[in-house]
């Protein structure tokens, strides 16, 4: 596939080098010289002048490019060139690195095919490893909403029901559910809840402990104390 990635800062450049790991074919548009020169040092094609231009986009090959990442630290840049990517027909990211408010995701998120948020994506990957294995925030969906994935264990209350027997607080759904060491699938209302089985739900966030504590047995104040505990954590 072919990619159109504008900036070459911390993210814009993290993607490109992972999309280009996996054969695919990138572009990097940045208007910072030292940026360019260094993008250019790791073997990218760079086309330098402002990604929100719609002739600097064409000189990049947006016509061809199957999505276009707009990663600057620039929103109103992301956003101009989202919508001049939609034109020529690519799928469009946009970072935004402002404040997850729900205002802005309203604004934007109907707008351009994926909003994303770097530091909300490194402030879920410190909370998973926080909590450990048991629970495993998996996306946000909007402003209070968030996928995760948990799993059963033996202290779980619901442990040994079947999927039409759990009831969840009315703010969480079930999306999706395995069998220990297997393909997570459309939930099955016969199956049994054992320990190790994984079950994914969408969930608010002001349910998201009652969910923990029907599905884990534990709170996650207690998981973090017991994460110390196993990594030999001193008293």
């Amino acid at each position: 596939m072919r990619f159109v990635i504008i900036g070459a800062g911390r993210v814009g450049l993290r993607t490109a080098r992972v999309l280009r790991d996996e054969g695919h074919d990138v572009t990097v548009i940045e208007r910072d010289e030292a940026m360019v020169r260094r993008a250019q040092n790791q073997g990218f094609t760079v086309v330098t002048g402002d990604g929100s231009r719609e002739d600097i986009l064409e000189e990049a090959g947006i016509e061809d490019a199957d999505a276009l990442g707009a990663l600057t630290g620039n929103l109103n840049v992301n956003f101009t060139a989202c919508m001049i990517g939609d034109h020529y027909g690519c799928r469009t990211i946009m970072r935004i690195d402002e404040a997850y408010r729900e205002g802005i995701y309203r604004k934007y998120a109907t707008e351009v095919d994926e909003v994303i948020y770097p530091e909300r994506l490194g402030a879920i990957g410190a909370k998973n490893a926080l909590l450990g294995g048991t629970i495993r925030a998996i996306a946000d969906i909007a402003q209070n909403l968030q996928v995760v994935e948990l799993t059963i264990t033996t202290d779980a209350p619901v442990n040994g029901y079947t999927i039409s027997e759990l009831q969840l607080p009315a703010d969480a759904t079930v999306l999706a559910f395995g069998k220990r060491d297997r393909p997570l699938e459309i939930p099955n209302e016969d199956l049994s809840l054992e320990d190790g089985d994984r079950l994914v739900v969408l969930a608010d966030f002001d349910v998201l402990s009652d969910v923990r504590q029907l599905l884990v047995g534990e709170t996650p104040t207690q998981a973090v104390a017991n994460a110390g505990q196993g990594s030999g954590g001193v008293n």
